[in-house]
């Protein structure tokens, strides 16, 4: 709390949407810690109001009585507790700022000053309100990632199914897996088949076919066919679990800086305890006068106030927050918005960061002797996922829709699990799936074939590839692409310019659609198919090559690297809720080209920063100097201290123009803000 809550702030977390999985698997929403259940917000509220309140009577030229008591008030509510911390630190042989300058409130009261120290009572509770409420939403986080596993699986014995929580499963227990289902352990496949939604751990935007031998996560979402699973992780040792544990070792790495500010704070305090009582024991040794030797100390004790100091940190860095906040970026403190501007390495996500994580129709090719049309091929393919709920179905209904064709209806339509969808279209039975799956028949769509004698160009550009048939003969093919965000070029582009280097993309997707991203966007460092500790392992390799990385992703499975990165931002439509709690700020509008305008924003706040703190450096220092060298009066020392404090407020409060963030934003003319 006190100084170096507001230098370097306190992540405060923001509630927005929540990971979306469909009915029935949506686990129950977690209970999330409301501002005022915090006993710290709570008496905080009460000391602003009652200062407030106190401030307007006094404005308003009423006697003492009338507003009196809601200065103490404001006293009472707002510093006990960090007074009682304070005096607790104190026994152990610690002296902290929040004691410090709850001295310091009490002597501006001592001394006639009531306003200016209630005020001073009033940003110490705010701060520890601030504090308290960061702790208990990361908390809530990490917990709310557990969510994702089941509480409960079935287990297949030799006398039947039965529940049995997911905490008591052990190694070699085989689970039965129904359609819609959430999976209760990291295991492989024993029998059937179906699709797992498994972006949460890898970040791959569409479902994954599942089939013996296939390996399975705990927390993802099984599609519409049977699985038996055979678990071959402890549930205690899942890559869920071990992705709470990364989140919570990576915040803990940023610990040593938070240790530094307290040193620093140690010194200042006890340099500020020294001085105050030279300042009033030595003119006593020499015969002053008591009241006056108590008078110099208190005006010594409020001009060497920090207060000139915090307050000229926050308003370029609040200025800033608000400015980004208007353009749909969401800094969550000032520490976040501080610490953007120190990057000079970027880390980015693939799926749902450079893309939009929606797969859409990129290419349709008819095959030679079809007699049909791409348009007409899409029509047909159309009409059979018309039924479909699958995300690849979705995406050819919506290519059909976009074009303006006629889908037809379908009729006896029949979906097999993982491999693609039958339905008759005018009296022909239309296959949309896999090349030589059940549903296609067998037409090779490998890399090798031969492009010229089947129109199939293969897969080395990382699309998915399905194959149309009617009646069991192959008609042609329809190419799907995970969609490049707009801007994407121009935003990697500017984020090289901005580091010095061109970003690295880190992905759990498969290398070839990776590459084909690379391509587009002009990348050159390309690590594909991470887990989420890989992701956090090449974070940690640039950082412990001496860089400050920024990452941004979107996922859960990006939590880890989020939280490991020197900054984290994350694309908030689409984001899933523990990125969105872990990150430092959030793009709420899910415009990537904002990225580097906040960055660039960030610098400004920090060039402003050092400005301020020279300034205020020099009012405290001149009004120190005279306090001690010469007769500084009281009235003019409140003045000269709060006259620096108006001085750096309104220079920060210049990142709140438009043109702040328009210079941010030169490599994107015709952005929408």
């Amino acid at each position: 709390m006190g100084l170096h809550v507001f230098l370097y702030g306190a992540r405060v977390s923001t509630t927005l949407t929540p990971v979306r999985v469909p009915s029935p698997a949506r686990p129950a929403p977690r209970r999330r810690t409301r501002v005022l259940a915090l006993p710290e917000a709570r008496w905080a509220l009460a000391s602003t109001v009652a200062f407030l309140a106190a401030l307007a009577l006094d404005l308003g030229g009423l006697p003492w009585w009338a507003y009196g008591l809601l200065y103490v008030v404001a006293y009472v509510t707002g510093g006990w507790e960090p007074a009682l911390e304070g005096l607790r630190a104190l026994r152990g042989r610690t002296l902290d700022v929040d004691l410090l300058m709850i001295v310091a409130a009490l002597g501006a009261a001592a001394i006639g000053q009531v306003r200016d120290g209630a005020l001073l009572i009033v940003i110490f509770a705010t701060s520890g309100a601030l504090e308290a409420l960061a702790t208990a939403r990361t908390a809530d986080s990490v917990r709310g990632l557990l969510d994702l596993a089941p509480s409960m699986a079935t287990r297949v014995t030799e006398h039947g199914e039965e529940p049995i929580p997911t905490s008591e499963l052990a190694v070699g227990d085989v689970l039965l897996i129904r359609p819609g289902e959430r999976i209760g352990a990291d295991g492989r496949v024993v029998e059937g088949a179906s699709e797992a939604d498994q972006a949460t751990i890898t970040g791959e935007p569409l479902p994954v076919a599942k089939g013996p031998g296939d390996e399975v996560f705990a927390g993802t979402l099984n599609g519409t066919g049977v699985l038996r699973v055979r678990v071959e992780r402890d549930p205690a040792d899942s890559v869920i679990a071990r992705i709470v544990t990364l989140v919570e070792e990576a915040s803990r790495t940023k610990a040593p800086t938070q240790l530094f500010i307290e040193k620093v704070e140690q010194w200042y305090a006890l340099g500020m305890v020294i001085a105050t009582l030279a300042v009033f024991g030595v003119p006593l040794i020499f015969g002053a006068d008591l009241t006056d030797a108590l008078l110099r100390a208190m005006t010594f004790m409020i001009v060497a106030s920090p207060c000139a100091v915090v307050l000229a940190t926050m308003p370029p860095l609040l200025s800033a927050i608000a400015n980004a906040g208007r353009h749909g970026v969401l800094v969550k403190s000032a520490v976040a918005m501080e610490r953007l501007g120190e990057v000079d390495a970027v880390a980015l996500d693939k799926t749902g960061t450079l893309t939009e994580g929606t797969p859409e129709v990129s290419a349709v090719r008819p095959l030679p002797g079809s007699g049909l049309t791409p348009d007409a091929l899409l029509a047909l393919a159309a009409a059979a996922e018309h039924p479909s709920e699958h995300p690849l179905g979705r995406a050819v209904v919506r290519a059909a829709r976009e074009r303006g064709l006629r889908i037809a209806d379908a009729r006896d339509f029949v979906a097999v699990p993982g491999r693609g969808v039958t339905a008759v279209v005018g009296g022909r039975v239309i296959g949309v799936g896999r090349a030589g799956d059940p549903v296609t028949g067998s037409v090779d769509l490998s890399p090798d074939a031969d492009a010229d004698a089947t129109g199939v160009p293969g897969t080395e550009d990382g699309d998915t590839v399905v194959l149309v048939t009617g009646d069991g003969v192959p008609l042609g093919t329809l190419a799907l692409t995970d969609r490049l965000r707009p801007h994407a070029p121009a935003t990697t582009a500017a984020l090289a310019a901005l580091t010095g280097t061109a970003p690295v993309l880190l992905t759990g997707d498969n290398a070839r659609a990776a590459a084909r991203v690379a391509e587009a966007t002009g990348l050159v460092d390309v690590r594909a198919d991470l887990l989420p500790e890989g992701k956090v392992d090449a974070v940690r390799q640039l950082q412990d090559a001496g860089r400050k990385v920024l990452f941004v992703g979107d996922g859960v499975n990006d939590a880890p690297a989020l939280a490991a990165a020197h900054s984290g931002i994350a694309m908030g439509r689409a984001g899933s809720d523990l990125a969105l709690e872990t990150a430092d700020a959030v793009v709420v509008r899910d415009e990537l080209a904002t990225v580097p305008s906040v960055v660039r924003l960030s610098r400004a706040a920090r060039r402003l920063v050092v400005q301020n703190l020279v300034i205020a450096g020099t009012f405290i220092t001149g009004l120190v100097l005279w306090d001690l060298l010469g007769h500084l009066p009281l009235p003019l020392g409140v003045a000269g201290h709060e006259g620096s404090t108006v001085l750096v407020g309104l220079n920060g409060l210049r990142l709140l123009r438009e043109s702040a963030w328009r210079s941010g934003q030169a490599p994107f003319q015709g952005t929408r803000g």
